[in-house]
């Protein structure tokens, strides 16, 4: 479907001041086709007012695990080891097939509604997740969780192998999948080898947690004699395209590693608040040109999805952190969660900006809001003054998948429902 939205104020990361008032966007076969002006012979079958609304990237969530849905405020208030251990690994045990796609599908729910178009996921039953993401039509990027070192499960691989054969660059190059080792606490060192050498077969990226807590530093140092980062680039694991979540606990050699490998680091300020794991060093991440996008983790340790408060922690706790009311602008903050997201997944020449050739992955602000006036500065706005809930229509490779805050490829109610006798059975077996 052609569309064409029309007299919006729209976010261009090329502008001065990063936005311009009152233009239009073509959409046609699911692609930017024209900004500004349209010419006479474009032919549209949608028409979308922008009138009121700001028009931008579609956020890019990119660390999350979505069945965790069905934990939220579950397990809170407790340290990280005894967190997963007594509490969450062994509820996960109890998951079934039917209950990762509605929690999934709950978890996409949410995204949508708070404006996120991509995801990056990592969990068990991927293949569920997966199918979830094609029946929505969200973009997203999955990983199925491989441990060695725990629970003792996916040792051949086989599972990773068939999902990447049947799911990678499906639906129209919506789902892409990625090789996921939990940690370097939960996987052997051979282990992450046989990883790091099935990513380069199938010419895929790495995502996995890396010194997110002070236990994990002590572990690794223990038994390895050196950091979590250390130990992954002796290994070579950092000769793929390779996805860290947290990075919360990094020495100077470490950071100077991250930058030598370009690897991505996933930033998750809300979790790593709520489970007291500290403060990445983002300061000096920023410093070293390393790129850093956004996630909220799971919603078992969030508990919510909602990125625009990711975008405002990130670009408020690092400034009182390092007493630097200049550290991370407004627009960097935005950036963190749209195109360098994207350039952390390899898509940032399909998505994460709006651009002519580029995917129509944009969402709809609705500006008329109480706490989004004066209208001085649209970014200064999106970052600390905007809602999840002032998303009002979200578009994801040319399809519209919320318009008017109703979701179009999702039936909530349903969902719900599921949810509700999923999260009621869990509870009684683990009683």
């Amino acid at each position: 479907m052609n569309i064409l939205i029309k007299n919006a104020s729209v976010l261009f990361f090329t502008e001065e001041n990063g936005y311009i008032e009152e233009t239009s966007i073509g959409i046609e076969k699911g692609i930017i086709k024209h900004i500004g002006k349209i010419p006479n012979d474009f032919n549209y079958e949608k028409v979308i007012d922008g009138k009121d609304k700001l028009a931008m990237p579609g956020l890019i969530n990119t660390h999350t695990h979505l069945p965790m849905s069905l934990l939220r405020n579950y397990a809170d208030d407790m340290p990280l080891w005894k967190w997963l251990t007594e509490k969450v690994w062994p509820i996960e045990n109890k998951l079934t097939k039917e209950d990762i796609y509605w929690g999934t599908m709950l978890s996409i729910a949410e995204l949508i509604m708070s404006g996120v178009t991509c995801f990056n996921d990592m969990y068990t039953f991927a293949d569920t997740i997966a199918k979830a993401t094609a029946n929505t039509k969200i973009r997203g990027n999955i990983s199925h969780t491989l441990f060695d070192k725990t629970r003792n499960d996916n040792l051949n691989f086989k599972t990773t192998r068939s999902l990447y054969e049947k799911w990678h660059k499906s639906n129209n190059d919506r789902i892409r999948i990625f090789i996921g080792p939990h940690a370097p606490y939960t996987c052997s060192e051979d282990y992450l080898k046989v990883i790091t050498n099935l990513a380069k077969e199938l010419e895929t990226g790495i995502h996995i947690h890396l010194s997110e807590s002070l236990q994990e530093i002590e572990h690794i140092s223990k038994t390895y004699g050196k950091t979590p980062v250390k130990l992954l680039d002796d290994i070579g694991l950092f000769d793929v395209r390779t996805l860290a979540a947290h990075c919360v606990h990094l020495t100077e050699e470490d950071l100077d590693i991250l930058m030598k490998k370009n690897v991505h680091v996933l930033y998750n300020p809300t979790s790593n608040l709520k489970l007291a794991n500290g403060f990445a060093p983002i300061d000096k991440m920023i410093k070293r040109k390393i790129n850093i996008s956004l996630g909220t983790d799971g919603s078992c340790s969030n508990n919510n999805l909602n990125m625009f408060e990711e975008i405002n922690l990130a670009a408020i706790l690092n400034k009182g952190i390092t007493k630097d009311s200049t550290l991370i602008p407004a627009i960097e903050a935005v950036k963190m969660a749209t195109i360098n997201g994207a350039k952390a997944l390899g898509i940032d020449d399909k998505v994460g900006s709006i651009e002519i050739g580029k995917c129509a992955d944009i969402i709809l602000l609705d500006l008329n809001k109480p706490h989004l006036y004066p209208k001085y500065n649209l970014i200064s706005s999106i970052v600390y003054s905007a809602q999840s809930s002032d998303v009002d229509t979200v578009i994801v490779d040319g399809n519209i998948l919320m318009e008017n805050r109703k979701l179009t490829t999702i039936d909530l109610e349903e969902v719900i429902k599921h949810v509700k006798l999923s999260s009621k059975r869990l509870i009684k077996q683990m009683h």
